[in-house]
């Protein structure tokens, strides 16, 4: 977000500004509640969810540094907001952000360009939970953290920590805990990719993971 702005507009922003750390499972912003001010992801990964009037709660997307947590323009959250990982924002007031997006044509590209692809992702993720099987979803899901936990890294392998629990990537993949794990089972006994402690996982092939997905 910051790149968009000329220095004038960025000691502006500077004066409204903060950094905030959230530990792991933290409430960023609640489903429903007013929109005070937006969040640019700076550091790790937040889950977005969307709960049901009986209490159930369904995973509904991903977002990554350097997404913009919020939506724009909209005076309740829509969704809740969680960290899914260690993360660290840049939080911005609602009416600071809204009046640079007004004055500042580049920065208002900059959000549309990334609200559209989030749009895209969601239309693909709908193809995932809709046709794939559970091996092409476990497959997606981490191809999909893989690319965006490290987007400028080279070559064929990823080495990162999985910020999601095997509950939460059940959740999100509409399959069972257990369905999950023999899935990643399946991938390391392929040699695509290796766990380490549960969490930690290093892609040996991103090429054969990607084929994985289906």
């Amino acid at each position: 977000m910051c790149g968009a702005l000329n220095p004038d507009e960025l000691t502006l922003l500077s004066r409204h500004t903060r950094q905030i750390e959230h530990p792991s499972g933290e409430e960023l912003v609640g489903e429903s509640t007013r929109v005070e001010a937006y969040d640019n992801l700076m550091r790790g990964v937040v889950k977005l969810s969307k709960t049901l009037e009986d209490g159930r709660q369904q995973i509904v997307g991903l977002q990554f540094a350097p997404d913009l947590v919020g939506r724009l323009y909209a005076g309740e959250s829509p969704m809740t907001a969680e960290a899914a990982s260690d993360v660290e924002v840049c939080r911005v007031p609602r009416a600071t952000l809204e009046r640079l997006i007004e004055r500042n044509p580049a920065l208002r590209k900059r959000l549309m360009d990334q609200s559209l692809r989030e749009l895209d992702e969601a239309r693909d993720w709908m193809v995932t939970l809709g046709r794939k099987t559970a091996a092409e979803k476990v497959a997606s899901l981490l191809l999909l953290i893989a690319s965006h936990l490290d987007p400028e890294a080279a070559g064929e392998r990823r080495i990162f920590d999985l910020p999601m629990s095997r509950l939460d990537m059940a959740d999100y993949l509409g399959l069972t805990i257990e369905t999950v794990s023999r899935q990643f089972s399946r991938l390391k006994k392929d040699g695509i990719i290796t766990i380490t402690a549960n969490r930690h996982i290093e892609v040996l092939s991103l090429a054969k993971l990607q084929a994985r997905c289906g």
